[in-house]
């Protein structure tokens, strides 16, 4: 997908966002979350699925639930943001809920850095 092309996916996705009154930092991440390509396939809230066609990835408040309480939960989200996810039979365990079965490495598209701040953002919407 070139650069145009994924500013116009990004740009639809970003339309269909529930309107969500965020702070500051939370404006922050989700602009690099924007300008990294994550809102391609995931979004914030979940969509409900009787409604709505199932996203391409997890919401970010399902994925902070999911890994609400498990001690390495920062790092694995950051390794998952940056390496990918989906090649490994113990990676599917988001079938039936999203449409999609593979998230691609993003290790271009986002620093180490950039990511574990991700990570921790996204870990924090889990209320």
């Amino acid at each position: 997908m070139n650069r145009s092309n994924t500013a116009v996916a990004v740009s639809i996705a970003l339309s269909a966002l529930p309107a969500i009154t965020f702070g500051q930092a939370d404006g922050d991440m989700i602009r690099l979350a924007k300008d990294s390509g994550c809102y391609i396939c995931h979004s914030v809230e979940p969509r409900n699925p009787a409604r709505e066609v199932l996203t391409e990835g997890p919401a970010f408040r399902d994925i902070a639930r999911r890994y609400k309480g498990q001690a390495d939960a920062a790092d694995r989200l950051t390794a998952t943001i940056l390496q990918g996810s989906g090649a490994k039979p113990s990676d599917k365990h988001w079938k039936g809920k999203v449409s999609g079965d593979v998230m691609p490495a993003n290790a271009i598209e986002i620093s180490e850095p950039d990511a574990r701040k991700l990570a921790y953002w996204i870990l924090s919407l889990r209320r």
